[in-house]
């Protein structure tokens, strides 16, 4: 079995390189099920666990299950390509990105890469938890392979992006998980690799972060540079990435236009897109879970249900939820987006004037009236609970699909056009100015109203 091989090609050689930067050829991983690490032990204490025990050894192997976490997995990736990998919790998408990083080695298969490679994918991966902020930037990036002066070039601008300067003196140990993720990513980012590997990670961050390691990958692609990203959030992914790979159970199901590839995985699966319903399988960005939705319902003016409106006509949204762990700065956030994920409009709580929610255990419904004339086309919902300064609790995407027709509801306002231009028909009031000579060097407006 050949784990891979690990190359690295000078600047030039890179830049010209004509073929694939990341090369994997049938990858498959076995996991044993039930398998209990040993621990740390000395060479005299195995040998005498291995002679006191070798059919318990053996017994316990046998009943154990085995469990393919990847199969078979081909692909090649250029240069200068953004990936997005993209599944279901459990899809192998994290193992993928652990052999690709080194970190784990195939059970079958084998990966070439040509290029530097920095990867996040766990909290304070690659950290020493004795060593402070600064000394771990110079540690990481010596794994990375940089040279101590290329780490100096870069140094300020990594603090600077990571924003924890008052702690880069403190041993990272003492860091929170939002720390620990700034100055990971950062480090990650701003070493010119030439491959960047981000996992799910991202999510532990605030709002303002995501956006902000989004822009800084954005970056880096247009760099020249490969990116691999694992994200739930489609609209991130579709925004960064122009190729996405869906796994399942292992397995590549689809790999292409990023488009297409996240529409099959958001109408895959089950039918909430169709339905508003949630299963608890539902495709989710990473939250803390201490809520979750059940299931998002657009009614009409008596309370039913519908997936059609009339022009003109307001939205009314019923969103249910479940909270599983007590919330005391709840924030709820309703997107409106199109099917293909361009984001239309957005209302949130605290837009509305509302303090943040206090949300006590338990099944609760919230709903809103969104008072907005949509344009006549299919739309779908992205609902979101975060904590107040940013933490997502949960969030959903391609919910609960409607259609707005070009028929208003008095029949008086229908639309007209045969083609719809933009999403959002502004409420407008149009004035005529009329000229009326008063002398022959003068001239006044006077306003005369439309259709008057």
């Amino acid at each position: 079995m050949r784990f891979g091989r690990w190359k690295r090609l000078s600047p030039i050689s890179f830049s010209q390189a004509v073929k694939p930067i990341i090369s994997a050829e049938n990858l498959s991983k076995r996991y044993q099920i039930g398998a209990r690490e040993e621990g740390y032990s000395t060479l005299r204490e195995a040998i005498v666990r291995a002679v006191n025990s070798p059919l318990k050894r053996l017994r316990r192997r046998a009943a154990d299950e085995m469990v393919w976490a990847l199969k078979d997995v081909s692909f090649e990736v250029k240069p200068g390509d953004v990936v997005g990998i993209i599944g279901r919790n459990g899809a192998g998408k994290s193992t993928l990105l652990k052999i690709l990083s080194r970190i784990t080695k195939p059970t079958t298969g084998a990966v070439d890469l040509y290029g530097r490679v920095g990867s996040l994918l766990e909290v304070g991966t690659g950290f020493h938890p004795e060593l402070t902020g600064r000394e771990n930037v110079y540690f990481n990036g010596a794994i990375l392979g940089m040279k101590r002066v290329e780490i100096q070039n870069k140094f300020d601008e990594i603090v600077s992006f990571a924003e924890v300067e008052k702690f880069l003196d403190t041993p990272v140990k003492r860091y929170s998980s939002g720390m620990h993720v700034r100055l990971a990513f950062a480090v990650a980012a701003h070493l010119d690799p030439e491959i960047l590997i981000v996992d799910e990670v991202l999510a532990v961050g605030d709002a303002t972060f995501q956006k902000k390691c989004l822009g800084r990958m954005g970056d880096v692609a247009k760099e020249g540079r490969t990116v691999l990203f694992v994200s739930h959030n489609m609209i991130a992914v579709k925004s960064l990435c122009s190729r996405a790979m869906l796994l399942e159970s292992g397995l590549v199901m689809c790999d292409g236009n990023v488009d297409q590839v996240v529409d099959s995985y958001l109408t895959s699966g089950s039918d909430m897109a169709a339905t508003g319903i949630i299963p608890d399988d539902a495709p989710r960005l990473w939250g803390t879970g201490e809520a979750k939705f059940r299931s998002v319902q657009l009614t009409d003016d008596s309370g039913h249900s519908t997936t059609q409106l009339y022009l003109g006509q307001p939205l009314r949204v019923v969103l249910s939820f479940d909270v599983l762990k007590e919330i005391k700065d709840a924030v709820f956030e309703v997107d409106i987006a199109t099917l293909d994920a361009v984001p239309v409009t957005f209302a949130s709580t605290l837009d509305g004037g509302m303090p943040p929610i206090h949300l006590p255990v338990g099944c609760h419904t919230l709903t809103v009236e969104i008072d907005v004339v949509l344009l006549p086309r299919q739309y779908t919902f992205v609902i979101a609970i975060n904590h107040v300064e940013g933490t997502t609790v949960d969030w959903i995407e391609r919910v609960c699909d409607f259609t707005v027709l070009n028929v208003a509801q008095s029949g008086n306002d229908s639309y007209r056009w045969t083609s719809v231009r933009g999403y959002v028909r502004p409420v407008a009031q149009w004035h005529l100015s009329e000229l009326s000579e008063k002398s022959n060097s003068q001239v006044v407006a006077e306003d005369v109203p439309v259709g008057g």
